[in-house]
């Protein structure tokens, strides 16, 4: 007897209700599928099969053992599904939805390499600060950079971690001075990122010191890249990722406030649809992007 093929016939002729039907869906004789779970019935000296001239029906000892076989049959697909996802070419079209601020200033300049390593792979990228639905919008990953992923139904990667610097521009600073501590924030020019789940209040921490406090300024705005306008500008101070200034602060357009104090962090997150395995264009971009920006 071969085991699988038996297994095979028996879980065909269960779920189509007869060996006629088993036969035809397998290109079996009616003899072989006859003959396929006679021999598992002697292997496991079990009935699983009641069978009459007219119908056929489960025993109770085959339908547990159908539904352990079911599950053992699947698992095994899934396997070689896994198997042959690690060893297929990504191809088709990779559709992702990313912030605007961290792929323009981390990420734009080296997706032309991803592409050029694939051939076979088009990418559609949507550059978007909003919190997309995958599986309703059709996309195949998101970036997301968050303090909580709320939908369990995904799958997170974590990429990096954003770390927050407090800065201003040395005009800012020369006209208003420059804080002592977080509290006197509240007398500042506050410039707030609205989009950001601590866009109403920041953290602060030395040692085991922490201060949050309550932000309300003149200015609240969806893009990052004008947070930085404003700072550049002069306008006022801002809590933003250091990557999106670094060039500011390496040239002392801006300057960094309160050094001795850290400030919020936020991790970036890749997030795919839950599945058993991962399809070859999302993992090619996913292996790209941690390779990118893991530090």
């Amino acid at each position: 007897m071969d085991h699988m093929t038996a297994l095979t016939v028996f879980r065909t002729a269960v779920e189509l209700g007869s060996f006629a039907a088993a036969s035809r869906q397998l290109g079996l004789s009616p003899a072989a599928v006859s003959k396929n779970i006679s021999e598992l019935e002697a292997y496991l000296s079990t009935r699983l099969i009641n069978r009459t001239t007219r119908r056929m029906s489960l025993t109770e000892p085959g339908a547990l053992y159908f539904e352990r076989v079911v599950r053992i049959l699947d698992a095994l697909k899934d396997a070689d599904g896994a198997l042959q996802a690690t060893q297929s070419q990504p191809t088709g079209v990779l559709r992702v939805s990313a912030p605007m601020t961290v792929t323009l200033v981390g990420l734009s300049e080296v997706i032309p390499k991803f592409l050029e390593q694939h051939p076979d792979l088009s990418l559609d990228l949507s550059l978007d600060d909003r919190r997309v639905n995958l599986v309703e919008e059709g996309f195949d990953m998101a970036l997301r950079g968050s303090d909580n992923l709320e939908d369990s139904s995904l799958i997170a990667r974590k990429l990096t971690t954003l770390d927050h610097v407090l800065c201003a521009a040395p005009d800012y600073l020369g006209r208003h001075g420059a804080p002592k501590a977080p509290r006197d924030l509240t007398g500042h020019n506050c410039i707030q990122f609205s989009l950001s789940e601590h866009a109403t209040k920041w953290t602060f921490r030395n040692g085991r010191q922490t201060e949050t406090v309550p932000i309300n300024g003149r200015y609240k705005v969806t893009s990052s890249l004008a947070v930085r306008d404003a700072l550049r500008a002069g306008f006022g101070v801002s809590l933003i990722p250091r990557m999106y200034v670094a060039d500011d602060l390496a040239s002392g357009r801006l300057v960094k406030v309160l050094s001795d104090w850290s400030a919020n962090e936020t991790p970036l997150y890749a997030v795919y649809p839950s599945r058993q395995y991962v399809v070859p264009k999302v993992r090619a971009f996913l292996d790209f992007l941690i390779e990118e920006l893991e530090p």
